[in-house]
């Protein structure tokens, strides 16, 4: 356990707030848990489906390391502590996130997530304070260099279906997220104006996107094994009809793997979007166009994720440490 004490009165000697408890007794909506969960239901509003999932493991942690019974009870507890207090509790959190081993990214997300929820409380009036507390220093690393182009060739080759050929399309030549493509609906597909309508990670609105020539043929071969009935763009070939039959993000992840293992290759549906980004930055810097201009076909938010890519790529510090090398040899 970690050597950080929370002290029974941390808040300068007043007492120490009593863990809030829903009564449930007279319609009082001004209970501290009623609190909590407008806060948390707040907080998670606007949100992606998987962002809200994740969002909500974070809590839960948080919970059971207050040995709440829920999120909401472990919120209203947080939010009804002094500032400093509040901190504590979370500087004792982290403490316990590092001594379970868990990467700083892990821990820097469940910590961001108590800070973004503290500041919305203070913002519809839940509490008059914010979380502090720092993450811990950390240096993404992300292998973007994906299974190379002659494995998504081969892969695109030996398609089993003309939708898992249009899936792979999507992946690689458009750079979509897996969650993007799951979540497209045939509405989505102009076969006519060649575009496609996606919504993107962190977006709240659909956007057009301009479909190259063989993306458009697999889709319309797609399209015409599927037919015109509304709904999800792809799905499954499950015949028991479970849902809505959207094709599931385990089962898109199963269709890439089965296809590179086919070819004797090594994917991942971000995989190919990997590979698709590190040619967009290698074509960008034959044609003379800048990485800023990239942005339009990754849809990052910023440079300096495309500036990964493109270092991967020329591997500058490879050829760095064999011209040392050569220089003792």
């Amino acid at each position: 356990m970690s050597d950080f004490v929370i002290t029974p009165n941390p808040n300068n000697g007043e007492p120490e707030p009593e863990f809030p408890r829903y009564r449930g007794s007279g319609g009082n909506t001004n209970s501290p848990i009623v609190e909590g969960e407008e806060v948390i239901s707040a907080f998670l509003d606007g949100r992606g489906e998987r962002t809200r999932q994740a969002y909500r493991r974070d809590l839960d942690d948080f919970a059971r390391f207050c040995a709440a019974p829920d999120a909401a009870t472990a919120c209203a507890w947080l939010l009804s502590r002094g500032q400093g207090s509040a901190n504590r509790l979370v500087l004792a959190y982290r403490a316990h996130l590092r001594e379970r081993g868990l990467s700083p990214a892990t821990v820097n997300r469940r910590l961001a997530a108590l800070r973004s929820l503290s500041k919305l409380a203070r913002l519809v009036g839940a509490c008059e304070w914010a979380l502090e507390v720092p993450g811990l220093p950390s240096e993404a690393y992300r292998d973007t260099r994906g299974p190379g182009v002659a494995a998504v060739k081969a892969m695109l080759g030996g398609a089993k279906s003309s939708r898992d050929r249009a899936i792979l399309h999507l992946l690689y030549d458009l750079g979509l997220r897996r969650g993007e493509v799951v979540a497209l609906n045939h509405a989505d597909l102009d076969l006519k104006r060649g575009t496609l309508l996606v919504i993107g990670k962190g977006r709240l609105e659909k956007s057009p996107l301009s479909l190259p020539p063989a993306a458009l043929e697999a889709l319309a071969a797609w399209q015409g094994a599927r037919g015109e009935k509304p709904g999800p763009l792809f799905t499954s070939f499950d015949r028991s009809g479970k849902g809505d039959g959207r094709l599931t993000g385990t089962s898109l992840y199963r269709i890439v793997r089965e296809s590179a293992d086919s070819v004797g290759a090594r994917a991942t549906p971000h995989g190919l979007r990997h590979t698709a980004i590190t040619e967009a930055c290698k074509a960008a810097a034959s044609a003379g166009i800048g990485l800023d201009e990239v942005l339009d076909f990754s849809r990052h938010k910023s440079v300096a994720t495309l500036m990964r890519y493109r270092d991967r790529e020329r591997n500058l510090q490879g050829k760095l440490a064999q011209l040392v090398a050569e220089a003792a040899t």
